[in-house]
């Protein structure tokens, strides 16, 4: 130096110090750095019970049976050759689809009538329809399944009453989807009510009273109303609705356990059957994820729409 001073080297000066601590400081209080050490824990736990059995289910898929030799893509297209996986493909698209589409069309309606009940008897009307949500799945279907049964179905002592001879409901391949169908509608409509509720009642009163003078009829206040402010909370429904009852297993299992003759399973119960009760693991894990192209393909396209949709609002 030119004074004759020196500093050592490695040793910071005070003021080197102080800027890095305001520096760590500042880090530290940001919104963004708060934010991620709440959602850290939650990270760690998605990272271990859901991105590494992913990617462990991916490696066990493209091994043998025995898991001792390296297959590729062998069990997906030994898979896609047989005749009963072509025919789960058909039934878990048909399954996992109309049982959506019916419980948002039941539950839109059911959303609306709760909508125009007033204060309590709305709390109570809402509190009975969230019953079947609320049991367990593997319970409510066992219920089910008694009523179903061929011999202690209460709906075939109804139609004995009627006049009219009894339905094998699990034994005929088209009635038994239609039962699992009926069933997976049954459990999931409150659900698509309560959030359908939800979005209604965030729906500015102000919109419909500026139509109303302007002469709109009840089902032009719904397309030109409702639909265009609930769209974005419909499509995230209908997408969270769609992965959960693609990867739907107990409604199946306890009801026909993919029968008869193979005719409703889906992928789930169908992966269960190759992977666990065959012994045959590799071809269970790829069995599981042909769902994750589907899912992905559904998911781009609605969420793409909702960001579209939410940047238009915004600008």
């Amino acid at each position: 130096m030119a004074d004759g001073t020196s500093i050592p080297i490695g040793v910071m000066t005070p003021r080197k110090s102080a800027a890095r601590k305001n520096t760590l400081r500042a880090f530290s209080q940001r919104k963004s750095t708060i934010g991620f050490l709440l959602c850290l824990p939650l990270i760690l736990l998605i990272a271990g019970f859901v991105i590494y059995p992913a990617f462990y289910a991916i490696y066990l898929s493209m091994l043998n049976k025995k898991m001792t030799a390296f297959v590729g893509f062998g069990n997906f297209t030994f898979l896609l050759k047989r005749h009963t996986f072509q025919l789960v493909i058909f039934q878990s698209c048909l399954f996992a689809v109309t049982s959506v589409v019916l419980k948002a069309f039941i539950g839109f309606i059911l959303a609306h009538l709760m909508h125009n009940i007033p204060g309590t008897r709305q709390r109570i009307w809402r509190g009975l329809l969230l019953v079947p949500w609320v049991i367990p799945l593997a319970l409510s279907t066992l219920t089910w399944w008694w009523m179903f049964d061929p011999s202690y179905s209460a709906f075939n002592y109804i139609l004995n009453e009627l006049g009219f001879a009894n339905v094998p409901w699990l034994g005929v391949g088209w009635i038994a989807r239609f039962c699992t169908i009926t069933v997976n509608v049954w459990y999931g409509t409150p659900f698509f009510m309560i959030m359908y509720l939800a979005a209604l009642k965030s729906v500015p009163e102000q919109l419909y009273e500026a139509a109303s003078i302007d002469g709109a009829s009840a089902t032009q206040k719904l397309f030109f109303v409702t639909l265009p402010m609930m769209r974005n909370i419909i499509s995230i429904t209908i997408l969270f609705s769609l992965i959960v009852t693609f990867a739907d297993f107990d409604i199946v299992r306890i009801l026909t356990a993919g029968g008869p003759q193979d005719m409703t399973h889906v992928f789930a119960t169908y992966a269960f059957q190759v992977g666990i009760q065959s012994g045959d693991i590799p071809l269970g894990a790829a069995v599981s994820l042909f769902m994750f192209p589907i899912l992905a393909f559904a998911a781009f396209f609605v969420l793409r729409g909702v960001t579209q949709r939410t940047k238009e609002i915004a600008t």
